[in-house]
């Protein structure tokens, strides 16, 4: 039975997707079957894994509004047993489509209840935002992932984002944990930096994944080529960190 993780965080730009596509190939690459659902209409985590998305027949906005089953939608991607449940820009629809359905927070849990026995993860895009399609992916999950970077925003925001969590587990999933919180684009010569990351250690040691992410130009050029990092480059600095955070997160969640 496959352990759901999201990845979810409504500051835009601090590596969500980045970190969704390279955890769930670096699980995938240690023999594990994942499916990667994106639920972001950007479609940038489908396009990252090699999809085009504009060329999408089905896609997760079929799929919540319940016009396709899962199997119709999912793609094996050409990664070692890495699937993709794709997105683009219609499933920015779902969001007024979905708001005056009964059962508008379940429709993703549904959904995957369906084939959770044929994986052994899956993992979540959540959109830069806590609207719909956010408590859609929490409500389904087991754990969510936090990436942020070590900013005072990205401080602020956390907050916010621990108050959903918590308003979600009273309201749709009381079982809901929070899986780590993931560093991006470190850069450890900075003084904000430090300040940030004591903050953090006050109140999320024990969330706080090992391996910060440090910014570098293969992480940055991978998504032009539709490859994850550890296909990409897998020597640069940035495929070796998120091969010890999918290693730590295995571990974390069993």
């Amino acid at each position: 039975m496959a352990k759901i993780i999201s990845f979810a965080n409504q500051k835009g730009g601090i590596g969500k997707t980045t970190s969704a596509i390279n955890i769930a190939a670096s699980v995938a690459k240690k023999g594990h079957k994942v499916l990667l659902c994106d639920c972001d209409p950007q479609g940038n985590t489908t396009s990252g894994v090699g999809i085009n998305k504009k060329g999408l027949h089905t896609s997760t906005y079929d799929l919540l509004l319940g016009r396709c089953d899962l199997t119709s939608v999912a793609v094996k991607t050409t990664f070692e047993n890495l699937w993709i449940l794709p997105a683009n820009i219609n499933l920015a629809g779902a969001e007024f489509e979905l708001v005056s359905l009964e059962d508008r927070a379940f429709r993703l849990k549904n959904a995957l209840e369906a084939i959770r026995s044929f994986f052994d993860y899956i993992f979540i895009d959540c959109p830069p935002s806590l609207g719909v399609l956010t408590l859609n992916a929490l409500a389904a999950s087991d754990g969510v992932v936090i990436p942020m970077q070590c900013e005072y925003f990205a401080l602020e925001g956390l907050t916010q984002l621990m108050n959903t969590i918590k308003r979600t587990r009273e309201l749709y999933n009381k079982n809901l944990d929070i899986t780590g919180i993931v560093i991006t684009m470190y850069n450890g010569k900075l003084n904000l930096t430090d300040q940030v990351m004591s903050e953090l250690k006050k109140y999320y040691a024990d969330k706080i994944f090992a391996s910060p992410v440090p910014r570098g130009v293969r992480l940055s050029e991978a998504p032009s080529y539709g490859m994850p990092i550890s296909y990409y480059d897998h020597n640069s600095k940035g495929s070796v960190a998120y091969d010890e955070i999918a290693a730590e997160l295995i571990e974390r969640v069993g």
